[in-house]
């Protein structure tokens, strides 16, 4: 879906002097390194308080991507997740769990996987932030107040998956537009804004409200209350490849924020700000481009639809998506935060093994929570206890 995060001390422990798994070699300087230490369950602060069977849904969801797999192919980047085979029975356990039944569900975890606890080298902690689905008004045709466009994908940007090439770079895209035989960077937010393509990306729907559509952009995905009483989901189609410039930054550098600098506060101060707020939004230089989402939810990078607070982006250079992970930090308001979660979704600001970005689902609630959310908080990553040998990420 996304993403860029907008944000606990983990009273969790792990297994004294376990031995520690060769992590793969650093993808790129500063990149992290990943380790994983054998713990249990039972170490694991809140596990038997969890509502565990509120994330079968998602593992459904991420099982029925993994069990269409070859058999042979690798989960995660390096194997770090074994091979698709191996999900096989832990995804056919899961789905025999009665729903609703929590203990049930907690006995399918503790019997089919295997609990390890995430460190970059030799720190556990790490940073958990949070996003949302955000819905703004909008029309299908631009009149009255509905002027500013939602554009759908450009027919002349060209995406190049990295990844064919370099299986280290998960997810790494090379995007631009084509002159000649060259490949070259795609207009930025203000030429676009300024009409660059117009005549060369369709238009999906039309807001009234530049400042709720600039946080749709960071979100990714969103929803669109249209005119006439309908709602559409809009998912992402592409992005014009130009690095991500957060509009908090941006107001930070010039002074315009004061204490609080959450999400919150900066769509009041962009809301107050008229037209010195375009100019600063423009600032980013990354535009998202939209199609419209026909499934029950956003759509996170894993392909599957998100489930509110059940689901997490994180790097998966690191942290296998389609993955279990229990996560403990603390909310927004200071409570404990210890849950079993998915692994279904990444973000361009969601860098490094210890780093997760909690969806917090729809609306202004939502909003609320993941505009605040900044907390340190640690990552148990679950993987099926018969793994295969690593093998190469693309076999």
């Amino acid at each position: 879906m996304r993403r860029f995060g907008l944000a606990a001390l983990l009273l969790g422990s792990v297994v004294a002097c376990a031995p520690v798994e060769k992590p793969p070699e650093p993808l790129a300087p500063g990149a992290g390194r990943l380790s994983l230490t054998p713990t249990a369950f039972g170490q694991l602060a809140g596990w038997s308080e969890d509502a565990a069977a509120q994330v079968l849904p998602a593992l459904k969801r991420s099982c029925d991507r993994i069990t269409r797999l070859p058999v042979d192919r690798s989960i995660g980047f390096d194997g770090v997740g074994g091979t698709a085979a191996d999900w096989y029975s832990p995804c056919s356990a899961a789905a025999r769990v009665p729903d609703g039944d929590h203990g049930a569900a907690r006995a399918m975890f503790e019997a089919w996987f295997s609990p390890w606890q995430v460190s970059d080298q030799d720190k556990a902690d790490g940073l958990f932030t949070g996003y949302f689905e955000p819905e703004i008004r909008g029309s299908r045709v631009r009149q009255g107040r509905f002027t500013t466009p939602i554009h759908g994908k450009p027919s002349d940007l060209v995406t190049v998956d990295l990844s064919k090439f370099r299986p280290d770079l998960p997810g790494e895209q090379l995007v631009g537009r084509l002159e000649g035989s060259k490949l070259v960077p795609y207009p930025a937010r203000a030429e676009i804004e300024a009409g660059a393509i117009d005549t060369k990306a369709p238009v999906v729907a039309w807001t009234d409200d530049p400042v709720d559509f600039a946080i749709m952009q960071i979100q990714g995905s969103g929803r669109v209350r249209l005119d006439d009483g309908s709602v559409i989901r809009l998912g992402v189609a592409g992005s014009n490849g130009h690095k991500f410039l957060g509009i908090g930054k941006i107001l930070k550098d010039e002074g315009k924020l004061g204490t609080d600098t959450s999400m919150p506060a900066i769509r009041a101060w962009l809301k107050a700000n008229g037209a010195q707020a375009r100019g600063l939004m423009a600032r980013n230089p990354r535009y998202i481009f939209y199609g419209l989402n026909q499934g029950d939810g956003p759509l996170g990078t894993e392909g599957v639809a998100l489930t509110p607070e059940r689901s997490l982006a994180v790097d998966p250079r690191f942290i296998p998506l389609g993955s279990p992970v229990w996560v403990e930090t603390t909310d927004p308001k200071g409570r404990p935060l210890r849950r079993l979660m998915m692994a279904q979704d990444t973000g361009a600001a969601i860098k490094g093994p210890v780093r997760g970005d909690i969806f917090w689902g729809a609306g202004e609630a939502a909003f609320d929570m993941a505009g605040r959310m900044k907390s340190t908080g640690r990552l148990t990553l679950l993987l099926p206890k018969a793994r295969s040998p690593r093998m190469a990420a693309y076999p």
